[in-house]
């Protein structure tokens, strides 16, 4: 049985664990290496059981533990050759990446990962690179895809795809844009290469899910500019419209910020 857990999600720290009785990966590092080693233990899980990291972009939040998480457990790290760049030279990344452990994939080429294969996709932002991962197992597609600027049609179609969905809800467009960011700032994230306001998210939901998909989660909410109850009921409304009723046609789920989710049975 594939297995899902969040251990933070949002910009003070994003990491995600996809795991079987016998494989594993780790999703992003932007958790400090004790907490999740708590976390692991409050879970009765065992963190020389994790077998490969995955890494979507090179932004702090998302990477500030790889270098020496794998160090210590002489984990393999995937991502792209323009990732791997900038984790090098990102200074919140103290402890790199040992040579050895560096794996350069690219956007669009799949491969073997143990008991995964996993396809990476290019996802608008700015950072030195992004994608997100479709991962099947077992006839399972598991997708997800963060830090969102614009939904592409390749995205679209991997969301028609997905059994198991985790997408990002950054912001509501109203809260930002009212808000007390600087203009910059609030231009930087309603950009090409920002983030996925609700509206964007659920008009993606609404249009391009299937029958086939069981469960979302939103991702990456922020602190200033959004809620968790905001992005449901946002979401919720847009999919109602279409027809469509979380909760009865898929499960839809919130990732808090800080806090471990519950353990998600993916079947």
């Amino acid at each position: 049985m594939l297995r899902f857990i969040s251990f933070g999600s949002g910009s003070s720290g994003n990491c995600y664990y996809l795991y079987t009785e016998t494989d594993s990966l780790l999703i992003d590092v932007g958790v400090g290496i004790r907490t999740l080693k708590k976390h692991f233990h409050n879970y009765g899980l065992r963190f020389d059981n994790i077998h490969r990291i995955l890494i979507t972009h090179d932004h702090a939040d998302h990477v500030k533990s790889v270098g020496s998480i794998s160090s210590e457990y002489q984990l393999p790290v995937y991502t792209t050759r323009k990732v791997h760049d900038g984790i090098e030279r990102n200074y919140c990344v103290r402890k790199k990446i040992q040579a050895n452990e560096v794996h350069v994939i690219e956007a669009g080429k799949s491969f073997h990962a143990g008991e995964f294969r996993i396809t990476p996709f290019h996802v608008p932002h700015d950072s030195s690179d992004n994608v997100g991962y479709k991962i099947e197992y077992g006839g399972i597609v598991f997708c997800m895809m963060t830090d969102v600027g614009h939904l592409t049609e390749e995205m679209l179609q991997y969301i028609s795809e997905a059994n198991y969905l985790v997408i990002e809800a950054n912001h509501d467009r109203e809260m930002l844009l009212r808000g007390p960011y600087p203009e910059y700032l609030k231009q930087r994230i309603t950009g090409p290469n920002g983030h996925l306001s609700n509206d964007e998210c659920a008009k993606a939901l609404a249009e391009h899910a299937t029958p086939e998909l069981h469960h979302v989660w939103l991702c990456h909410l922020s602190e200033e500019n959004n809620h968790p109850e905001l992005a449901r009921k946002t979401i919720e409304q847009v999919l109602k419209s279409y027809g469509i009723v979380p909760g009865k046609d898929f499960e839809l789920d919130v990732l808090k910020r800080k806090t471990p989710s519950e353990i998600y049975k993916l079947e």
